[in-house]
């Protein structure tokens, strides 16, 4: 009888020793594809998460509660996003989702997190429908900390008629993709209105196709200079290569923020002269700390420096709206996200459109690669 009273207290004892840690825990959920195509990607963004949470840890971390990061991967599959998020929520407990860095994931996770009332942050997430519904309608539990891909087809059409002189566009984009269609059906659009045209418009399939030279072949034949490449990663590689192969040194080729600095693994030289959209630029003084940290905690360059700094200034986003709400609930926390106003991150300054839940006036930044790697040309906001 003894040892079961004794038994009955050690467990209380225990569960009592982890309800108080539980307590004294605000989990954060994050979803990264930390294999697949996208692991590069993914893996920089769990690494920046991390980073982020035990600076914030080491200063006393949020309302007397250590921030904790639990990482789910999505294998860059919708279903098995979906899948995390459900056990991130309803298992882990978690106040808040961080990720994903592809449109179409944040997507289909959204009715999800929606439902259940729980925020969900994109990284590198650009479609508009990631926080709005097909009919306009605000999604209220989901954000995004970058800008969109109408925005980001502005900007690239801006570069290539206005910056670059260029009137004959050809695009080749990856039918199966929602941030490469989106972002292509607002290049076309934007490019029209600063005087271009649309000469040539090809598909691939992403993840299948890997010999782009048909494609190419019509690009090359419809007198287009400038190739428009609103993709992500491996496929943007190996097209840049290929077409210069094929003899197309003088063509302009541009894109928008699925620039991958494990492009020039691909591609190597054939990428210098390219030009592309981004978030933040590698040189900026700002992110120089977030870099000398990445190096020092990882012994590792952060190459994947959009996905990096987006990730860790996400991080200190929530935790700034965790502050704000005053107390670790979802519902307050969401509210904070949606009211966050001139936050000094260390990228930019945040401002949310609490109608769409997307950034306000961020300078887009445009890469130009040069002798080995991805340079700061320049900012733009297209007029």
């Amino acid at each position: 009888m003894r040892r079961i009273i004794a038994g009955l207290v050690m467990a209380a004892l225990i569960f009592g020793a982890s309800a108080a840690m539980a307590q004294d825990t605000i989990k954060i959920g994050y979803l990264a594809a930390l294999t697949g195509d996208w692991a590069a990607y993914g893996q920089t963004e769990l690494k920046s998460a991390q980073l982020a949470a035990e600076e914030i840890n080491a200063q006393g971390g949020v309302l007397g509660k250590k921030l904790e990061i639990v990482p789910y991967d999505f294998r860059t599959r919708a279903e098995d996003a979906v899948n995390a998020v459900r056990r991130m929520i309803e298992q882990d407990k978690v106040l808040a989702i961080i990720g994903a860095n592809g449109s179409g994931i944040n997507i289909a996770t959204a009715p999800v997190v929606n439902r259940a009332g729980v925020s969900q942050i994109g990284t590198v997430s650009t479609n508009p429908l990631v926080t709005e519904d097909n009919n306009g309608k605000v999604r209220p539990y989901s954000f995004r900390i970058c800008f969109t891909d109408p925005y980001q087809g502005t900007v690239l059409a801006y570069l290539a008629a206005k910056e670059m002189g260029k009137k004959k566009a050809a695009i080749l984009y990856d039918v199966g993709n929602e941030y490469s269609q989106g972002l292509r059906e607002f290049f076309m659009k934007y490019f029209k209105d600063y005087g271009g045209q649309t000469v040539s418009d090809q598909g691939f399939r992403g993840g299948v196709d890997v010999d782009f030279r048909a494609q190419l072949t019509e690009i090359r034949n419809s007198g287009a200079d400038v190739l428009v490449l609103p993709n992500m990663g491996k496929e943007m590689a190996l097209i840049i290569k290929q077409a210069r192969e094929l003899g197309m040194k003088d063509l302009l080729i541009i894109g928008g923020d699925g620039y991958a600095e494990f492009m020039w693994d691909i591609a190597g030289d054939a990428m210098e002269g390219t030009y592309w959209v981004n978030h933040v630029a590698p040189e900026d003084p700002a992110m120089q700390p977030f870099f000398e940290a990445y190096k020092k905690k990882y012994n590792d360059e952060c190459k994947e420096f959009v996905n990096g700094v987006l990730a860790y200034d996400s991080v200190y986003w929530l935790a700034d709206a965790i502050k704000r709400a005053g107390k670790a609930d979802s519902k307050a926390i969401r509210d904070a996200l949606e009211n966050t106003t001139n936050l000094q991150l260390h990228h930019a300054v945040l401002t949310i459109d609490p109608t769409d839940h997307n950034p306000k006036d961020k300078d887009a930044v445009i890469l130009v690669c040069k002798d080995g790697k991805a340079r700061f040309f320049k900012k733009i906001r297209p007029q």
